[in-house]
């Protein structure tokens, strides 16, 4: 009950509330880990040090570190905690929806940056899961280059399969 009370109402409350690094971290832990035991990303042990200065945790199992963004949607971002769940605040709080222009606006980030959120934000939704790779994953593979009888005689090479002389080039979305 009393954890509602101060959870942010309205935008301005949302940024004063997650722009406390502490908050904002405890946030995505309790999001991440929901009973509480903070497990490795890479080896799934749950015997780890905090380095309170850094926000990370270093695993004893596998020595490496991690951080609460490692297999999750926000993992390659270099955006903050911050911004992150203020525009989570603002898709789920938009009635009718909500464009990245809007999100770059009230979040002061570039557009393509607010796209990037707006993406990833949405597709977790969908997926119910903050985890990335959870859920349906299309795979598809192609063979990039030109037809050998299109080159020049001097860049030709003998004829054999179709993927001769080509790039294979794998995609998952």
């Amino acid at each position: 009950m009393e954890n509602e009370r101060r959870f942010p109402k309205t935008l301005i409350q949302a940024v004063k509330y997650f722009s406390d690094p502490d908050t904002a971290l405890g946030c995505i832990v309790a999001i991440r880990w929901p009973d509480g035991v903070i497990t490795c990303p890479r080896c799934e042990s749950t015997e780890h040090s905090f380095v309170k200065t850094r926000r990370i945790w270093i695993c004893k199992g596998c020595k490496k570190h991690f951080s609460v963004k490692i297999g999750t949607i926000m993992e390659d971002s270099p955006i903050g905690l911050d911004k992150w769940l203020c525009a989570i605040w603002l898709i789920v709080n938009a009635k009718n929806g909500i464009s990245s222009y809007e999100i770059h606006r009230s979040l002061a980030i570039t557009q393509k940056s607010a796209w990037f959120l707006l993406h990833r934000i949405r597709k977790a939704m969908q997926t119910g899961t903050f985890k990335k790779f959870s859920g349906d994953v299309e795979v598809d593979e192609t063979f990039i280059g030109g037809l050998a009888r299109n080159m020049h005689e001097s860049k030709r090479k003998p004829l054999g399969t179709g993927g001769a002389g080509k790039v294979a080039v794998t995609g998952f979305a």
